[in-house]
């Protein structure tokens, strides 16, 4: 089983109201929207910029839905589904199934230690309850703590059909050389680290998914591109803007920065859920006052 799957794919982020007590859906699906807007090929909702571990099943079940009808198949949406528990990710990937969502990217279970066996078991038991539908395995073992290897990778791709890609933020680019030029051809990797987007579409990536890419989805689109004709010039200046932007943004620890760099340019992304926890105003200054030393704002 193969699918097309490439370009810029925003980490969708998810707007709750204030406190964090409610999924702001207005402002979710007005997120997707301007990002269908905005050209990008895709969106990736409920993951870790999406706080998706934060939201209940029915949440994350209406969000997918919400978003879905408002963006009418303008782009392709990708949902996560990953949990805590095996039969939890059974339900929402059966769930994004039939919504219709696009594929589905499944993290690694959190929290406690698995082995390969076990892995490899969660894996296959969500990817058989949804027979041809795209289920992409996702590797992000600094949030869930357990890493998919290229080894374990292989296995997948082999024990189920519909296993079709990995987004990878393993944060190694060592490692990810390595899943890159042994994983077959037609299987997809998107790279999930800004930090070496440049250096992972140049190895064959087909494509990225990124927290970033909710604020500068246009910084990404020119880097994607001038890869794809290779423009090498250009596209090292970007990667090097890119860079740059990670520092502003304190990449991957807090999202209220990306919500809080989206206010700047005029969009209410909402409030982030607790335990993550809303930019103090020192915060603010800075992330104000970097942004516009970049031309951003």
């Amino acid at each position: 089983m193969q699918v097309k799957i490439q370009g810029v794919y925003p980490a969708m982020l998810t707007p709750f109201t204030p406190g964090g007590k409610e999924v702001d859906y207005d402002k979710a699906c007005a997120l997707a929207t301007r990002l269908a807007d905005q050209g990008v090929q895709g969106i990736l909702a409920c993951g870790t910029t999406g706080e998706g571990l934060l939201m209940s099943i029915e949440e994350r079940k209406t969000l997918i839905k919400e978003v879905l009808d408002a963006v009418q198949g303008r782009f392709t949406v990708l949902t996560q589904t990953g949990s805590l528990n095996t039969a939890w990710a059974v339900e929402l990937t059966e769930h994004a199934a039939i919504s219709g969502a696009d594929g589905a990217a499944v993290v690694a279970p959190p929290y406690y230690e698995y082995d390969e066996e076990a892995l490899e078991q969660y894996y296959t038991t969500i990817a058989k309850a949804v027979p041809g539908f795209p289920i992409f395995l996702y590797n992000i073992p600094a949030r869930s703590g357990n890493a998919l290897t290229v080894h374990i990778v292989l296995d997948l791709i082999e024990s189920a059909e519909n296993i079709v890609g990995i987004k990878d933020s393993g944060g190694d680019m060592q490692a990810h050389s390595a899943l890159l030029s042994q994983v077959p051809e037609g299987f997809t990797v998107l790279n999930g680290t800004d930090e070496y987007t440049f250096q992972s579409l140049l190895s064959g990536a087909k494509g990225l998914v990124s927290s970033t890419a909710n604020v500068l989805p246009e910084l990404f689109l020119s880097l994607y591109q001038a890869v794809q004709d290779r423009d090498i010039d250009k596209a090292w200046r970007q990667q090097g803007l890119l860079s740059q932007v990670c520092r502003v943004f304190v990449h991957g620890r807090t999202w209220a920065y990306y919500k809080g760099g989206l206010r700047f340019l005029g969009f209410d992304a909402g409030a982030v859920r607790p335990p993550q926890r809303e930019l103090s105003a020192e915060e603010k200054t800075f992330l104000a006052t970097e942004m516009h030393g970049l031309g951003l704002i």
